[in-house]
């Protein structure tokens, strides 16, 4: 059976990077012009904000990728988000995350805690082009959000943690979402946590942004006194987590015929 950790089977080579399928036909596109205009897409419309960020491989932190969260505020203490790969139309989705402030966190059994991640690093770096570590290293972005606008929002996320699956490993080559889902980690200032300068780059030049300048000005916003050590399992204890799947019998409620 398949592991997060390992490389699914391969798919038939070639050199078509798109996916696989056959382009739409002019009847599907009139089917879905028609629901979206026939059918209200609640879920979706409540996305609110667009992040872009980076994530690490809790198995592999070596392998480390930009991603782009379209984020739904459930309530003042909850946060839901897809994950795409990229914001173009032609995104695919890679994943999901859910924020959660501290107070949520902390009732969590301490099993659980070991599987989420703290965000202040990315806030704090501005890798988050939003969030807080995350938030203060500027790592943490809101593309074209101004930064008055944007201010107040790593105030409040900077004593958040949160937990992301991604379900598609797009840079290996995976032409579809193949094999287990793997969790992920948040960026942080310490060893294997520190994100390529060369992705941060890349980033800041397709947004025409500094993550130097995002930094400096997020020197003013406050740390959390205290973060939890459950949370950023592997900085205390030097492990990952990976997820595999294995057959299992079925639970029934009666025999089948």
């Amino acid at each position: 059976m398949t592991s997060s950790d390992k490389s699914p089977s391969p798919m038939p080579t070639g050199s078509d990077p798109r996916l696989p399928g056959q382009p739409m036909t002019m009847g599907q596109h009139m089917i879905d012009k028609g629901a979206q205009i026939l059918q209200s897409l609640k879920p979706v419309k409540q996305m609110s904000q667009h992040v872009c960020t980076f994530a690490l491989y809790s198995h592999d932190m070596t392998r480390q990728i930009e991603t782009h969260h379209f984020i739904t505020r459930v309530n003042q203490d909850f946060l839901q988000c897809a994950v795409y790969d990229t914001d173009h139309a032609q995104g695919r989705l890679i994943g999901v995350e859910y924020i959660v402030s501290d107070r949520i966190f902390e009732a969590l059994p301490p099993e659980e805690q070991k599987l989420w991640h703290s965000l202040i690093h990315m806030l704090m770096s501005l890798n988050l082009y939003l969030i807080f570590d995350f938030i203060k290293s500027g790592l943490w972005v809101n593309p074209q959000v101004p930064g008055v606008i944007e201010r107040p929002e790593l105030e409040n996320l900077a004593k958040t943690y949160g937990k992301c699956w991604c379900t598609w490993q797009v840079d290996r080559g995976d032409k579809l979402p193949l094999g287990a889902p793997s969790l992920m980690m948040s960026p942080q200032a310490v060893n294997l946590g520190q994100v390529s300068p060369e992705l941060v780059h890349r980033r800041d030049n397709k947004y025409n942004i500094s993550t130097e300048a995002l930094r400096a000005s997020s020197v003013e916003i406050a740390e959390p006194e205290w973060l939890n050590p459950q949370a950023d399992y592997w900085k205390q204890h030097g492990k990952g987590f990976a997820i595999d799947i294995k057959s299992t019998d079925m639970k029934l409620r009666a025999p089948f015929p």
